[in-house]
This record gives C-alpha cells, sequence and structure tokens, in this order.
C-alpha cells in the first residue's frame, strides 16, 4: 500500500458550540476524562515545540504531570536540550494527540519553572527506578554506548540501597501558562470542526470557529 493511499474518513460526533464550555480548562478536563475512559495509551502525553537561538523549532513528546486554572505542568532533565532552548525562548506550543478520538488539543502559551518545593515533592512520587533513572542521564549529551548507561544506574542503586533517593539538582519541573487553545474534531470529508478560544482579559476567553 502506498502512503497517498492510507486515508481514514473520521465519523465523529460533531463539536458544537452550544455545547462546549465558556473556559477552555473545563473544556480540556472534559475531553481529557474522556480520553482516560477510552483506555487511550499515554493520554498525559504531550508534544512540546520549542525554537532555539536559530530560530530552528525542535518537538518531543512529555507527560503532563498536573493541570490547573493557570497551566499544565511537565518535569525534565533541567541541563537537557528543551530547557536551554526554553530559557532562550519562553514561548512554546503544545499539543494532545488524541488520535483515537480523532480529537487533538493544540496550545500556545509562556512557560516558567515551578517552584523546587512543587518539583520535590513530585519527584517524591516517582517509582524508584525512574528516580534513579533521573540520576543516570546526562539528557540530550553523545554516549558511545547504552552499556555506560546501565553501568551508572547499577552503581547508583548501591549508592541509595536502603534510603531514598534524592532529587538531582540538574532536574526539575516548568508550568505552560496557555494564551490560545485549539480544539480540534475530526469530520467526514475532511470538514473539520475547529475551535479556538483566545484569552481576552482576565479570565475571559474569547471563542471562534476555524475553517478546517
Amino acid at each position: 500500500m502506498q502512503l497517498e493511499d492510507l486515508r481514514n474518513d473520521y465519523k465523529s460526533e460533531p463539536l458544537v458550540r452550544e455545547k462546549m464550555f465558556a473556559n477552555p480548562y473545563d473544556q480540556f478536563q472534559y475531553w481529557f476524562d474522556q480520553a482516560l475512559k477510552a483506555k487511550i495509551a499515554e493520554p498525559n502525553a504531550m508534544g512540546l515545540s520549542t525554537v532555539d537561538d536559530h530560530g530552528q523549532p525542535s518537538s518531543r513528546m512529555v507527560l503532563l504531570k498536573y493541570v490547573d486554572t493557570e497551566g499544565f505542568v511537565f518535569f525534565t532533565n533541567l541541563k537537557s536540550r528543551k530547557v536551554k532552548e526554553m530559557e532562550q525562548n519562553p514561548k512554546v506550543a503544545l499539543i494532545f494527540p488524541w488520535i483515537t478520538l480523532h480529537r487533538q488539543v493544540r496550545i500556545c502559551g509562556m512557560v516558567k519553572p515551578v517552584s523546587k518545593l512543587k518539583a520535590s515533592a513530585y519527584f517524591a512520587t516517582r517509582p524508584r527506578g525512574s528516580q534513579l533513572g533521573a540520576w543516570v542521564s546526562h539528557q540530550s549529551e553523545v554516549i558511545s554506548t547504552k552499556a555506560l548507561l546501565m553501568e551508572k544506574y547499577k552503581a547508583l542503586k548501591t549508592r541509595f540501597k536502603n534510603k531514598e533517593v534524592d532529587m538531582p539538582g540538574f532536574w526539575g519541573g516548568f508550568k505552560v501558562y496557555p494564551h490560545k487553545f485549539e480544539f480540534w474534531q475530526g469530520q467526514k470529508n475532511r470538514l473539520h470542526d475547529r475551535f479556538e478560544y483566545t484569552r481576552s482579559s482576565g479570565d475571559f476567553w474569547e471563542i471562534n470557529r476555524l475553517q478546517p
């Protein structure tokens, strides 16, 4: 089969303005709950796009760990490429690709670090293996063989044997504060439903239908 033969004519319920929440966080939570019920793999996986100092965009998947009425929180290695780019340019974009439901949520916003206290509180909830893994990797740096990672992991297991794993000083979290959301629902004949929420003032959001 050729790539041009791959297609899926979506037959989802239409997305209508009258049934949407006035606040995009409420709309997101409603869709997120439906993604959970649909047992989508990694429903909290979101694409994070950043831009380097040469204007080159870069995207990768991260995991949403907290969401409230201000924004979306994820955690990562503070020496990673994504963090270096966010420090240079705090404008970022997120996307939740809920393909099984023929949906996607796109978000544009500004990113800021979360407190060390909040990062430490989350780190304490991680599985022990993930805590050790955070210590092992110098994220985005070149390495000659995976065996070096495994050796370091074994050494750290010994170092932290019978005691709690401390949060590395080079690990932390970030919060994306959105100013724009788009809720996309696939429809038949590629006439998709798209609604954009744009922050107007305070807690007021302007909602507009976009052409597919």
